[in-house]
């Protein structure tokens, strides 16, 4: 794996994005990799419930610019026009990705501490439960420049109204407010994230693998 880590520890799946020095942002490879990772989670029976984090400082900064703009894109000639059919299908491909989490057959839940912005909201917003630190800040200010979010799953999370008020504007919401949303289902001080993050994952994986894919 070149963009994340992947642990089985007792019930419990690990998949960790692991790019801290570029803040988790999200590549190419990333997407492909957290589907297989999903995709193993699911087939192993060992395996009640997975745990989605990012190392470091945040979740995840969203995509890494710097990459994309220093790499050649795939069937993108710079001396040309761009074809917005190349951009939907690179991005359709990576929400594909993305989507393996809501699509998962076993819970995931996601933790997310500093900041979860931009395409990192994709991932978070496709996990079933998140735990955000009170101080953490959630949102996608790319609204303001490149549009809709390719995963859409605002509305289906927080209601129209609260979707359209951080869509028109990019505006970021904290931890606190994530919970009064009902975004998250938690939101303990950073000191705390880990240890209520923890007891909630090892909670739900004591019910029978079973009946959390059911």
């Amino acid at each position: 794996m070149e963009t994340l880590d992947y642990e089985v520890d007792g019930r419990v799946a690990r998949i960790t994005l692991n790019r801290p020095e570029r803040g988790n942002g999200i590549t190419l490879a990333m997407p492909r990799e957290l589907a297989e990772c999903v995709e193993r989670a699911n087939l192993d029976p060992a395996v009640n419930v997975i745990a989605l984090a990012g190392a470091g400082k945040g979740f995840c900064g969203g995509y890494d610019l710097v990459e994309f703009a220093e790499q050649e894109m795939p069937n993108h000639d710079p001396t040309q026009p761009w074809d917005p059919v190349v951009d939907w299908q690179m991005m359709s491909r990576n929400l594909r990705g993305f989507m393996s989490l809501f699509h998962s057959d076993k819970p995931v839940i996601c933790k997310v501490q500093g900041f979860c912005v931009a395409g990192g909201t994709d991932m978070a917003l496709c996990s079933d439960l998140l735990v955000i630190a009170d101080d953490a800040r959630i949102g996608y200010p790319p609204a303001r420049v490149w549009g809709v979010p390719t995963s859409a799953l605002w509305a289906f999370r927080v209601g129209d109204q609260r979707a359209k008020r951080l869509l028109f504007t990019g505006d970021l919401i904290d931890g606190r407010t994530a919970l009064d949303w009902g975004l998250a289902i938690e939101a303990p001080a950073a000191a705390e994230l880990d240890e209520r993050f923890e007891a909630l994952v090892q909670r739900i994986a004591l019910t029978p693998v079973n009946q959390l894919v059911i």
